[in-house]
């Protein structure tokens, strides 16, 4: 294959897929991302050669070798037939597949065979124990880290191109054989001549050819799938072109380690969240060295158990974890199988393996917000044009026929909440919508769903009964409360507000829900509330707020002049006074959800009635605070003057009427 020099961080010509040996200066800052990392400052010559992946380069150099591309295809179909007449005839002969510990080893033994493309499949697959028998699950896992390893000698050599001195010279201890491989390499345990203990990832030899022709099989495949398949619209072209960006990404090991300072710069402060550290002495485009971990696969649970540690709270921290990579930087982790995920002697859940890293926009993260609001809040509508803004309907796409739809998925929740489901039951009912309608999958969705299915695999594993949604919602309750972000605040307008009427039960909901969140600040979210409400954005809500208010107020007077008169009446015996009126319905509901928001606040953690006179004071000299209160205030007096004018005039009707057309008393 050609090869070109390419300087990092860059995309080759169209049409040209080539590597050369670059110079590149990679300095660890002598400033610590956290008080968890230890201070050091290293320079190092490092060789990366940056690798990328060009579909057409990949096209133009298979293009000349069609008996190489069909020996490929033949060595895939040949095993791939032979594997899927066995379980047929196993079938006819009426054996039960799905105990048939032997038909499983030999699914393993195929997928290794066929090399890195099929064994991530594979481990995909070992996630969901929903879709795969036990005795299947149980060899797919050994996808993940117990491969067929390669030679030392190949390893070895590997290490000296890389680093340029053998392992000997390089590391004070190195393990004799690979302590687990997997899909592009393997790994030993070591230890640096300063003492520590490390991880050493060595590459697969000829693993990029094997990758590649793949790739382009796959991707003619899809190509012809997507041109004659009509009920086929989404762009799997474009899907195993971002898969392929991210396996090519995965091969170069610096591109790796940056993945993972990054991720700790981001992530790292979380509860309980651990993050290696890279050494970059000793790492290169095929080597890579990092901290070495102790700790236990989260899908043993039994192994954890012992150790006192609770594996499903390990899972609900991962889930906060994933949320903040999908929803608030965007940058996640795309591989997060058990493999990669291991719970610490000491408690925390620590991530590994950053090869395979995807982001998503700021437009998309915020649609994917607004379309977990309304799956929860049975808002089809919205998230109709949800599907919209994240690129899987045109605009142009008439939404009547397919907000129905939408309903008809979530009709077997029978009451229940939406969080209750699970992704990978709504994913499959909404698949069903895409051959009846004009959806079509953008590529950067392929990713998204593979790492949020798969951490819910593995939550199922742990905790059958475990809701990723329903773990979600506090935090995006949190975000929709206190992002202040545009997108958001129309979002929550929108969630509030239908016809023009005031959802009380929605903020309800939304303030029950973000309370749950260990990031739920009450204080920050009354700031920016206030902020908000002040603003000119702010504006439609402020207005419905004050109509909402004056209705509690009025459902107030009324109910005390009520009971007043009404005491009045039948104690003191004063008939003369007539009964006034209680409240209506409607301002006795509004009153009834004021009562129970003061209530959901007053059982918020932070809300601290000592310290509520000092930041009652505090928000008095907000300047939002007292633009808020002119405004309201003078909202109030224009509602009130109004109201007091309709009445007088409704009396005066009411007067003229009686002396118009006077009432017979007998």
């Amino acid at each position: 294959m050609t090869v070109k020099t390419l300087p990092p961080n860059s995309r080759p010509i169209e049409g040209e897929l080539q590597l050369k040996d670059t110079q590149a200066l990679v300095v660890r800052s002598s400033e610590p991302v956290s008080s968890e990392r230890p201070q050091v400052l290293v320079t190092k010559n490092l060789e990366p050669e940056t690798i990328v992946y060009d579909p057409v380069a990949v096209a133009e150099h298979y293009r000349h070798r069609p008996l190489q591309v069909l020996g490929r295809i033949f060595a895939v179909l040949g095993p791939t037939f032979s594997f899927a007449f066995g379980l047929w005839w196993d079938i006819k002969r009426g054996v039960v597949v799905k105990n048939d510990r032997r038909r499983a080893i030999q699914l393993k033994e195929l997928l290794t065979q066929l090399g890195p493309a099929y064994i991530k499949i594979g481990q995909a697959l070992s996630t969901r124990p929903d879709l795969v028998p036990p005795v299947y699950l149980e060899e797919l896992t050994r996808l993940q880290d117990q491969l067929p390893a390669f030679p030392n000698e190949i390893a070895y050599q590997f290490i000296q191109e890389e680093l340029g001195q053998p392992p000997e010279e390089v590391y004070a201890e190195l393990s004799s054989q690979p302590i687990a491989a997997a899909s592009l390499g393997q790994v030993y345990k070591g230890k640096l001549k300063t003492g520590e203990e490390v991880a050493v990832k060595v590459q697969r030899p000829d693993l990029r050819e094997r990758i590649t022709i793949d790739l382009y099989i796959l991707r003619g495949l899809a190509a012809w799938v997507q041109k004659k398949v009509k009920r086929v619209r989404s762009d799997l072209v474009g899907i195993l072109d971002e898969l392929g960006d991210r396996i090519f990404e995965e091969m170069d090991y610096i591109h790796e380690g940056e993945n993972a300072e990054r991720f700790f710069q981001l992530y790292g402060h979380i509860q309980d969240i651990y993050v290696p550290r890279i050494y970059w002495e000793y790492t290169n485009r095929r080597v890579l060295t990092m901290e070495w971990i102790n700790g236990t696969k989260l899908t043993q649970t039994a192994e954890i158990s012992a150790q006192g540690i609770d594996a499903r709270y390990l899972i609900e921290v991962g889930v906060q974890c994933s949320l903040r990579q999908l929803l608030e930087h965007g940058f996640f982790h795309a591989d997060p199988h058990p493999g990669n995920l291991l719970a610490t002697p000491d408690g925390k859940l620590a991530y590994l393996d950053f090869g395979m890293m995807s982001e998503i926009k700021p437009p998309q993260r915020y649609g994917l917000i607004e379309a977990i609001v309304h799956v929860v809040n049975r808002d089809f509508e919205g998230l109709a044009q949800d599907y919209v803004k994240l690129d899987f309907l045109s605009p142009e796409t008439d939404l009547t026929p397919i907000i129905p739809a939408f309903g008809k998925v979530f009709a077997n929740a029978q009451g229940a909440s939406v969080a209750e489901f699970n992704i990978k039951s709504i994913t499959d009912e909404l698949s069903e919508l895409m051959y009846e309608y004009p959806f079509r999958v953008p590529p950067y969705y392929a990713l998204i769903i593979r790492s949020l299915v798969t951490l819910e695999g593995i939550a199922i594993y742990i905790d059958p009964n475990f809701k990723v949604l329903s773990e979600a919602y506090p935090y995006v309750a949190k975000r929709l409360l206190t992002d202040p972000a545009p997108e958001l605040r129309i979002s929550l307008r929108d969630l509030l507000f239908k016809d023009g009427k005031f959802r009380w039960n929605r903020l309800e909901n939304l303030l029950r829900n973000a309370r749950k969140n260990q990031d739920y600040d009450l204080n920050l979210v009354v700031n920016q509330g206030v902020d908000f409400l002040s603003s000119e954005r702010g504006s439609f809500i402020r207005d419905k707020l004050v109509d909402e208010f004056l209705n509690g107020i009025n459902a107030l007077s009324k109910n005390v002049l009520h009971n007043f008169t009404y005491l009045l009446r039948e104690r003191v015996g004063i008939t003369a006074i007539n009964e006034t009126p209680a409240a209506t319905v409607e301002q006795q509901q509004t009153l009834e959800h004021i009562k129970n928001i003061l209530n959901i606040l007053r059982e918020t953690r932070g809300f601290d009635p000592a310290q509520l006179a000092p930041q009652v004071a505090q928000l008095a000299f907000n300047p939002g605070v007292q633009r808020l209160g002119q405004q309201v205030a003078n909202q109030l007096v224009q509602k009130a003057t109004v109201r007091l004018i309709r009445e007088l005039l409704t009396a005066e009707e009411v007067k003229n009427s009686e002396i118009e057309y006077p009432t017979t008393r007998v």
